[in-house]
């Protein structure tokens, strides 16, 4: 009896052990990473950005609130919220609830297609298989139908009252200490939403800095942003993989984005353009999926610097 069901034991005791780690200690595991892109004009002052993406706030994730309201004491120049901030058609309030602080200082943001749709259940294998067949989101896959649509315009309407910059696709400005920095956006990718002929043109003269800002990191919109002369590029989206493999890292992007950029900061090149890529792992999950594994859940605080 014990050679027949010892080695079946064991893995399901290693496999409910896994399942309790990720979900009750690395899921709610916050990290800060911190990361340093030479992107500025030469003579520029610094420049601090705290880049929050994919919340996915559920009711009553008190620690996650908590912690996302302490950020404020990092005192950032400036917030950029790449998306994604619900997984609960219930959850606005408290998501404005915890960004309150942050939302003293300046800021813009785009959404997700989790922003505008409520979650519903999903079987982990399928971003495998849909990777194989290069099928994402609504890129190559039927339209989604039957799903709830959650009140984003109260969302949105917080953060604008916040005075916030909807970069919904458009362009916006914010002006830190007498210096303009230039915002390009644009809506979900994942979803279709994206219009990039709407805001292309590149950066403007009249700017100092110009950059772009994303929820998913698609290809088509990194080819577009990087070919028009944008020197950084922010994303989220893709939760740095989610579930990875230690030493190996993460297996599916939820996108058209190598694995090797799933998370962190990066290059993308098209033709004789370069730009840099940051592409946020996110602090929350899917409320269906509420596990993390190797890829802690995080924010970033981005300080730019004169180019080298």
């Amino acid at each position: 009896m014990r050679a027949r069901y010892g080695v079946p034991l064991s893995i399901a005791a290693a496999g409910a052990a896994g399942l309790v780690y990720s979900a009750g200690f690395e899921a709610r595991s916050f990290r800060l990473r911190r990361v340093t892109v030479p992107v500025l004009p030469a003579g520029m002052r610094p420049l601090r950005v705290l880049q929050v993406s994919d919340i996915h706030m559920v009711g009553g994730q008190r620690k996650k609130q908590r912690w996302l309201r302490s950020l404020a004491g990092l005192r950032p120049d400036f917030v950029i919220n790449t998306g994604d901030n619900l997984s609960d058609p219930e959850g606005i309030p408290e998501v404005l609830d915890a960004l309150g602080p942050l939302m003293e200082f300046p800021g813009a943001y785009v959404f997700g297609s989790n922003d505008y749709y409520g979650p519903t259940p999903r079987n982990p294998a399928r971003y495998l298989s849909e990777k194989i067949q290069g099928k994402h989101g609504l890129n190559g896959n039927p339209p989604v139908v039957g799903v709830v649509h959650n009140r984003w315009e109260d969302l949105r309407d917080g953060f604008d009252g916040a005075g916030w910059v909807n970069l919904t696709n458009t362009r916006g400005t914010l002006k830190i200490d007498g210096v303009s920095v230039e915002l390009t956006g644009l809506d979900d990718p994942h979803i279709k939403r994206d219009r990039y002929a709407q805001v292309a043109g590149g950066p403007s003269e009249t700017a100092d800095f110009s950059m772009g800002v994303v929820h998913a990191p698609y290809l088509r919109v990194l080819d577009s942003y990087t070919a028009d002369g944008y020197p950084l590029i922010l994303a989220g989206h893709t939760h740095g993989g989610q579930l990875c493999i230690p030493f190996y890292g993460a297996l599916v992007t939820n996108c058209d984005l190598d694995t090797d950029r799933v998370k962190g900061l990066s290059t993308h090149t098209v033709d004789d353009h370069t730009a840099y890529l940051h592409v946020s792992a996110g602090c929350g999950t899917n409320r269906y999926t509420p596990v993390r594994f190797a890829c802690p859940p995080e924010v970033t605080l981005l300080t730019l610097v004169g180019k080298e």
